[in-house]
């Protein structure tokens, strides 16, 4: 499907400057560019292209950074819902002692981060 896409923006392209082959110049500040319409058309059309990815590259890297480092928090989040479920299910068939419970209270076992 992207192949036969791809053709028609390539044949629409090609009449496009088999359409438009009349000389111009065009003027910028102090710079003069001679050449056919179209080509400077698609020129100008590309480095609009660059412009935009220049633009939008650096928010795109962040936030696939961003996006693989809360990757990393869910898999460790999930790891420890795993072992809260272990532990649960071992309180329900083992009452704690005496021991862990003082160990509770008096703040050994690490609370989970945030």
């Amino acid at each position: 499907m992207l192949f036969i896409i791809g053709l028609l923006i390539g044949a629409i392209a090609v009449i496009f400057v088999l359409q438009n082959v009349t000389i111009i110049t065009v003027t910028f500040f102090v710079w003069h560019i001679t050449g056919s319409l179209a080509a400077i058309l698609i020129t100008t059309l590309l480095s609009g292209i660059v412009a935009t990815l220049l633009i939008v590259l650096p928010g795109s890297v962040r936030n696939f950074w961003g996006y693989r480092t809360l990757e990393k928090k869910i898999k460790k989040l999930g790891e420890d819902l795993e072992r809260q479920k272990e532990l649960t299910f071992f309180a329900r068939k083992t009452p704690p002692t005496a021991e862990d419970i003082a160990r509770i209270e008096e703040g050994v076992i690490q609370k989970p981060r945030e």
